[in-house]
């Protein structure tokens, strides 16, 4: 006997995107879910409430099993909006490199 709460096949994938998509693209890709339905699924994967703690830059999401890069979520919603590439410069300020920062930086990857 198969538990109604349990089972993907009745969890709508809007409430429960876990249970049928395992990467942003398994939603960019599926043509059941309209271009602001996968923007909800993917704005909610990015938000800072599924968090790695020791490593902002991924995002675990309950049910997934495995994290996913901030990254790959951030150029599935650009693609969404028909803007594939990163913005480029143009208002990030600049910044003196301090030598000490670098090896910082490099210490504290995930």
């Amino acid at each position: 006997m198969t538990n109604a709460n349990t089972d993907s096949g009745n969890l709508n994938p809007l409430f429960h995107p876990a249970a049928h998509y395992s990467s942003p693209d398994d939603i960019l890709n599926d043509r059941e879910l309209t271009p602001p339905e996968k923007r909800i699924i993917l704005s909610s994967w990015a938000s800072d409430m599924f968090a790695v703690e020791s490593c902002p830059a991924l995002r675990e999401i309950p049910g997934m099993g495995h994290a996913i890069r901030l990254a790959d979520i951030l150029a599935a919603l650009r693609k969404l909006d028909g803007d594939d590439d990163p913005p480029r410069g143009g208002g990030v300020p600049m910044r003196l490199r301090r030598p000490w920062a670098t090896a910082f930086r490099r210490q504290a990857r995930c």
